[in-house]
């Protein structure tokens, strides 16, 4: 539904700590269906394919209002997140245009 790609937009959320030497960012998407909806990261623009960076996808979790919400979680080492730009959590919906949410390197406290 639309208003479920709206909610869903809203509710995307990114963030990184570094810990134990690794960035660690996540992806939230709530108000959707996990096996409708894909969610992919991008590192600089491009999709995140490096042998050290690692990605995992949390299983969903049904909500009172009989939608789902779920994550994804990339890590990379500190040093390779030193050197990044930007990171972008894209969601998409079958063939509908992606949504997307970028955090920037130098928007986070600790670089």
């Amino acid at each position: 539904k639309p208003s479920d790609r709206n909610s869903l937009k809203e509710k995307i959320n990114s963030h990184r700590e570094l810990l134990q030497g690794k960035a660690t960012l996540m992806c939230l998407a709530n108000k959707g269906f996990p096996s409708d909806w894909s969610l992919a990261w991008k590192v600089d623009g491009s999709s995140s394919s490096s042998s050290s960076w690692e990605e995992s996808r949390s299983p969903g979790v049904l909500q009172k209002d009989g939608h789902y919400s779920w994550s994804s979680t990339l890590r990379l080492p500190a040093d390779q997140w030193r050197k990044v730009g930007s990171v972008t959590c894209e969601v998409t919906q079958g063939s509908q245009t992606p949504v997307s949410e970028t955090l920037r390197r130098d928007q986070c406290s600790q670089s």
